[in-house]
């Protein structure tokens, strides 16, 4: 195949003798007027075809460029894929050494699963999972049913004491994962803990989705003050039977959804201090053996004390109008004497005990 080159030099030599020839016929031209023309019609095909040309190496640029992008997002696909790979291959592994024997193995594997969920977004809910089945795991605390916090005992059980050094290492991590209270548009993580053998657990100023904690063990003191909960909060049966629940802190925070507290026992002091409840709420058949402080709590809908029993000192001065709730064989001790709202009365049932009803404020 011959070069356009060639054949642009061919028109363009055709031209100029045709056109000058045509024009030297005419007796008013002069030859250098014809040559004139006749070049000019030859460069016209030559600047056609540089025209051509550019286009042609333009869309070749543009061709190149797309393969050269194309190419390039090849291989961060590759690369993203790459990580993926090394994301699931690092998470197995983590989650197989779980398993490990040793307690020094098993809480660097906690530390490398939460490492994945604070570069990986996409594995914060799945790392949070598995924290919470690992502390669901059966587990005989040392202390369990003991009075006294369990910082103030030598335990007696070596390998019971190393595991629960492991449990408050994936404990401290689930709060570390969570979101602060103060990030707006924060993604909301489930919890689900139930059955959980908890110790000093420390969710304060966290932003969660749904919080389970049924027939939980909280050891010693822990701490939702300042919580954010958007999603339902259930603490049904915490703290009975064998279960312990120690001090309780929930101040100021928020239960966006419902709150279930239902045949809770607290063992020792619970203070709801200027929490808000803005879903339904209940505590029936709850017990606090301790204080139970409610001061300044908002209840924004049904709020059910039946069968709820306060054996310790209570004040359950809330902010608002008293009569959202439930009040039916609601008892306080008259050791101390309560602190209630306007519009809830007394009504003594012997020398230590009264029934709270509802009356004139």
């Amino acid at each position: 195949m011959r070069s356009p080159l060639l054949w642009t030099f061919v028109a363009a030599a055709v031209l100029l003798l045709a056109v000058g020839g045509w024009l030297l016929t005419d007796p008013a031209t002069s030859h250098s007027d014809a040559l004139k023309t006749g070049g000019l019609a030859g460069g016209a095909v030559v600047a056609l075809y540089a025209l051509w040309l550019n286009d042609r190496r333009r869309k070749v640029e543009e061709a190149r460029q797309e393969v050269e992008r194309d190419r390039h997002t090849l291989e961060l696909s590759r690369a993203e894929l790459d990580r993926e790979r090394v994301g699931d291959e690092r998470f197995a592994k983590s989650v197989e050494l779980l398993g490990h024997e040793a307690d020094q193995v098993r809480v660097g594997a906690l530390h490398a699963l939460a490492g994945l969920a604070r570069s990986r977004e996409s594995y914060r809910q799945t790392v949070l999972d598995v924290l919470c089945s690992y502390l669901r795991r059966p587990f005989t605390h040392p202390h369990s049913g003991e009075e006294e916090p369990v910082a103030k005992k030598k335990s007696v059980d070596a390998a019971a004491d190393r595991e629960r050094q492991v449990r408050l290492t994936a404990q401290r991590l689930i709060g570390d994962l969570l979101p602060s209270h103060k990030a707006v548009d924060a993604p909301a993580y489930k919890l689900d803990l139930t059955g959980a053998e908890l110790e000093y657990f420390d969710l304060s100023e966290r932003t969660i989705g749904e919080l389970v904690m049924r027939y939980v063990s909280l050891h010693s003191s822990t701490n939702l003050s300042k919580c954010r909960i958007l999603g339902p909060a259930y603490f049904t049966g915490a703290g009975t039977g064998h279960r312990r629940l120690g001090y309780f802190r929930c101040e100021e925070t928020t239960f966006s959804d419902r709150a279930w507290f239902s045949g809770t026992m607290f063992h020792e002091d619970a203070v709801f201090r200027g929490t808000t409840f803005a879903g339904r709420t209940t505590f029936k058949n709850a017990v606090f053996a301790k204080e139970a402080v409610f001061v300044d709590a908002v209840r924004k809908d049904f709020f059910d004390l039946r069968n709820t029993r306060f054996e310790g000192f209570a004040d359950l001065r809330f902010a608002g109008p008293p009569d959202s709730g439930a009040l039916n064989n609601t008892t306080v001790a008259l050791a101390k004497k309560p602190l209630l709202p306007p519009g809830w009365q007394l009504k003594e049932l012997g020398e230590r005990t009264a029934r709270i009803v509802p009356g004139r404020g």
